[in-house]
């Protein structure tokens, strides 16, 4: 069995679990993590196989990275969570929902219901970036120092690449250069991937997607008949990781997610107006 994920672990409240997406680590989150830990718990692993977390011996499906977040869960004696998740990571958001150890779930441009095509262009386009972040490894750190650097190496991934930190930057090479099962991963949680049991989804979701997202195109709209009572909010001025786009909108929508009510919940009743 596979040890513990790494995990970092800040602020109080309600716990609230950050997924990155393949090709990046937990430092994706670095500009929205002040206002999150300022409100939850918040708790940021690492995926198999980046940074210091341990890759699968298994094949790494979604539902066996899925396995890996609970048992990092169960080790910190944590039971449902909010999830805040990116791409692969909003992917696994979502499975962790389907099992019930969610209480909410923001996805951004989760994975998994692109067409054939759509897999064939976005596995060339990060496996081109993989070839190009190895080859370009030991540039990083320094690039990552400037705007124009770090617009060169996020770009893909960024609506305004510019505006984010070093740290997002040095995220880029831990988890497309760095990385010790990309490959694997690529084919078995990214090409081959089938979201199954999404009706069985019983908490709220929010699904996100950038408009400047080439990444994931349109296939985030795709989940809206799928779970039950989700909603959609595209974001202007954003791209496949809007976490450095727009961070004051992300941390708005995990705070209206985790406070909104359970899917199948009574609805709340409405005020009427008072007469005069």
């Amino acid at each position: 069995m596979t040890a513990p994920l790494s995990l970092t672990r800040s602020g109080s409240g309600e716990p609230l679990l950050l997924l990155h997406g393949m090709g990046t680590s937990g430092r994706d989150f670095t500009a929205v993590l002040p206002e999150l830990r300022a409100r939850f718990d918040v708790l940021i692993v690492d995926l198999p196989g980046v940074r210091s977390s341990a890759h699968l011996e298994q094949r790494p499906t979604v539902a066996a990275l899925t396995d890996a977040v609970e048992r990092t869960l169960d080790a910190e004696r944590i039971g449902r969570v909010h999830v805040l998740g990116n791409s692969l990571g909003a992917r696994i958001a979502l499975e962790l929902a389907r099992r019930g150890r969610a209480r909410s779930v923001v996805a951004i441009a989760p994975s998994g219901l692109n067409l054939p095509p759509e897999r064939i262009v976005q596995g060339l386009g990060m496996a081109a970036a993989r070839v190009f972040l190895r080859t370009a490894q030991p540039l990083i750190a320094p690039l990552s120092r400037s705007a124009v650097g770090r617009a060169a190496l996020l770009g893909p991934l960024k609506a305004r690449p510019w505006s984010t930190s070093a740290e997002e930057a040095i995220g880029a090479r831990e988890g497309f250069a760095d990385s010790r099962d990309f490959w694997r991963v690529l084919v078995w949680a990214l090409l081959l991937d089938v979201p199954r049991g999404l009706d069985r989804i019983d908490c709220p979701v929010t699904l996100v997607q950038g408009v400047a997202d080439w990444i994931a195109s349109g296939q985030t709209v795709r989940y809206l008949p799928w779970i039950p009572a989700s909603r959609f909010v595209p974001l202007l001025w954003a791209g496949h990781a809007p976490q450095s786009d727009r961070p004051a909108t992300i941390v708005r929508l995990v705070e209206e997610t985790a406070a909104g009510p359970a899917v199948g919940a009574p609805a709340r009743p409405q005020p009427r107006p008072v007469a005069a």
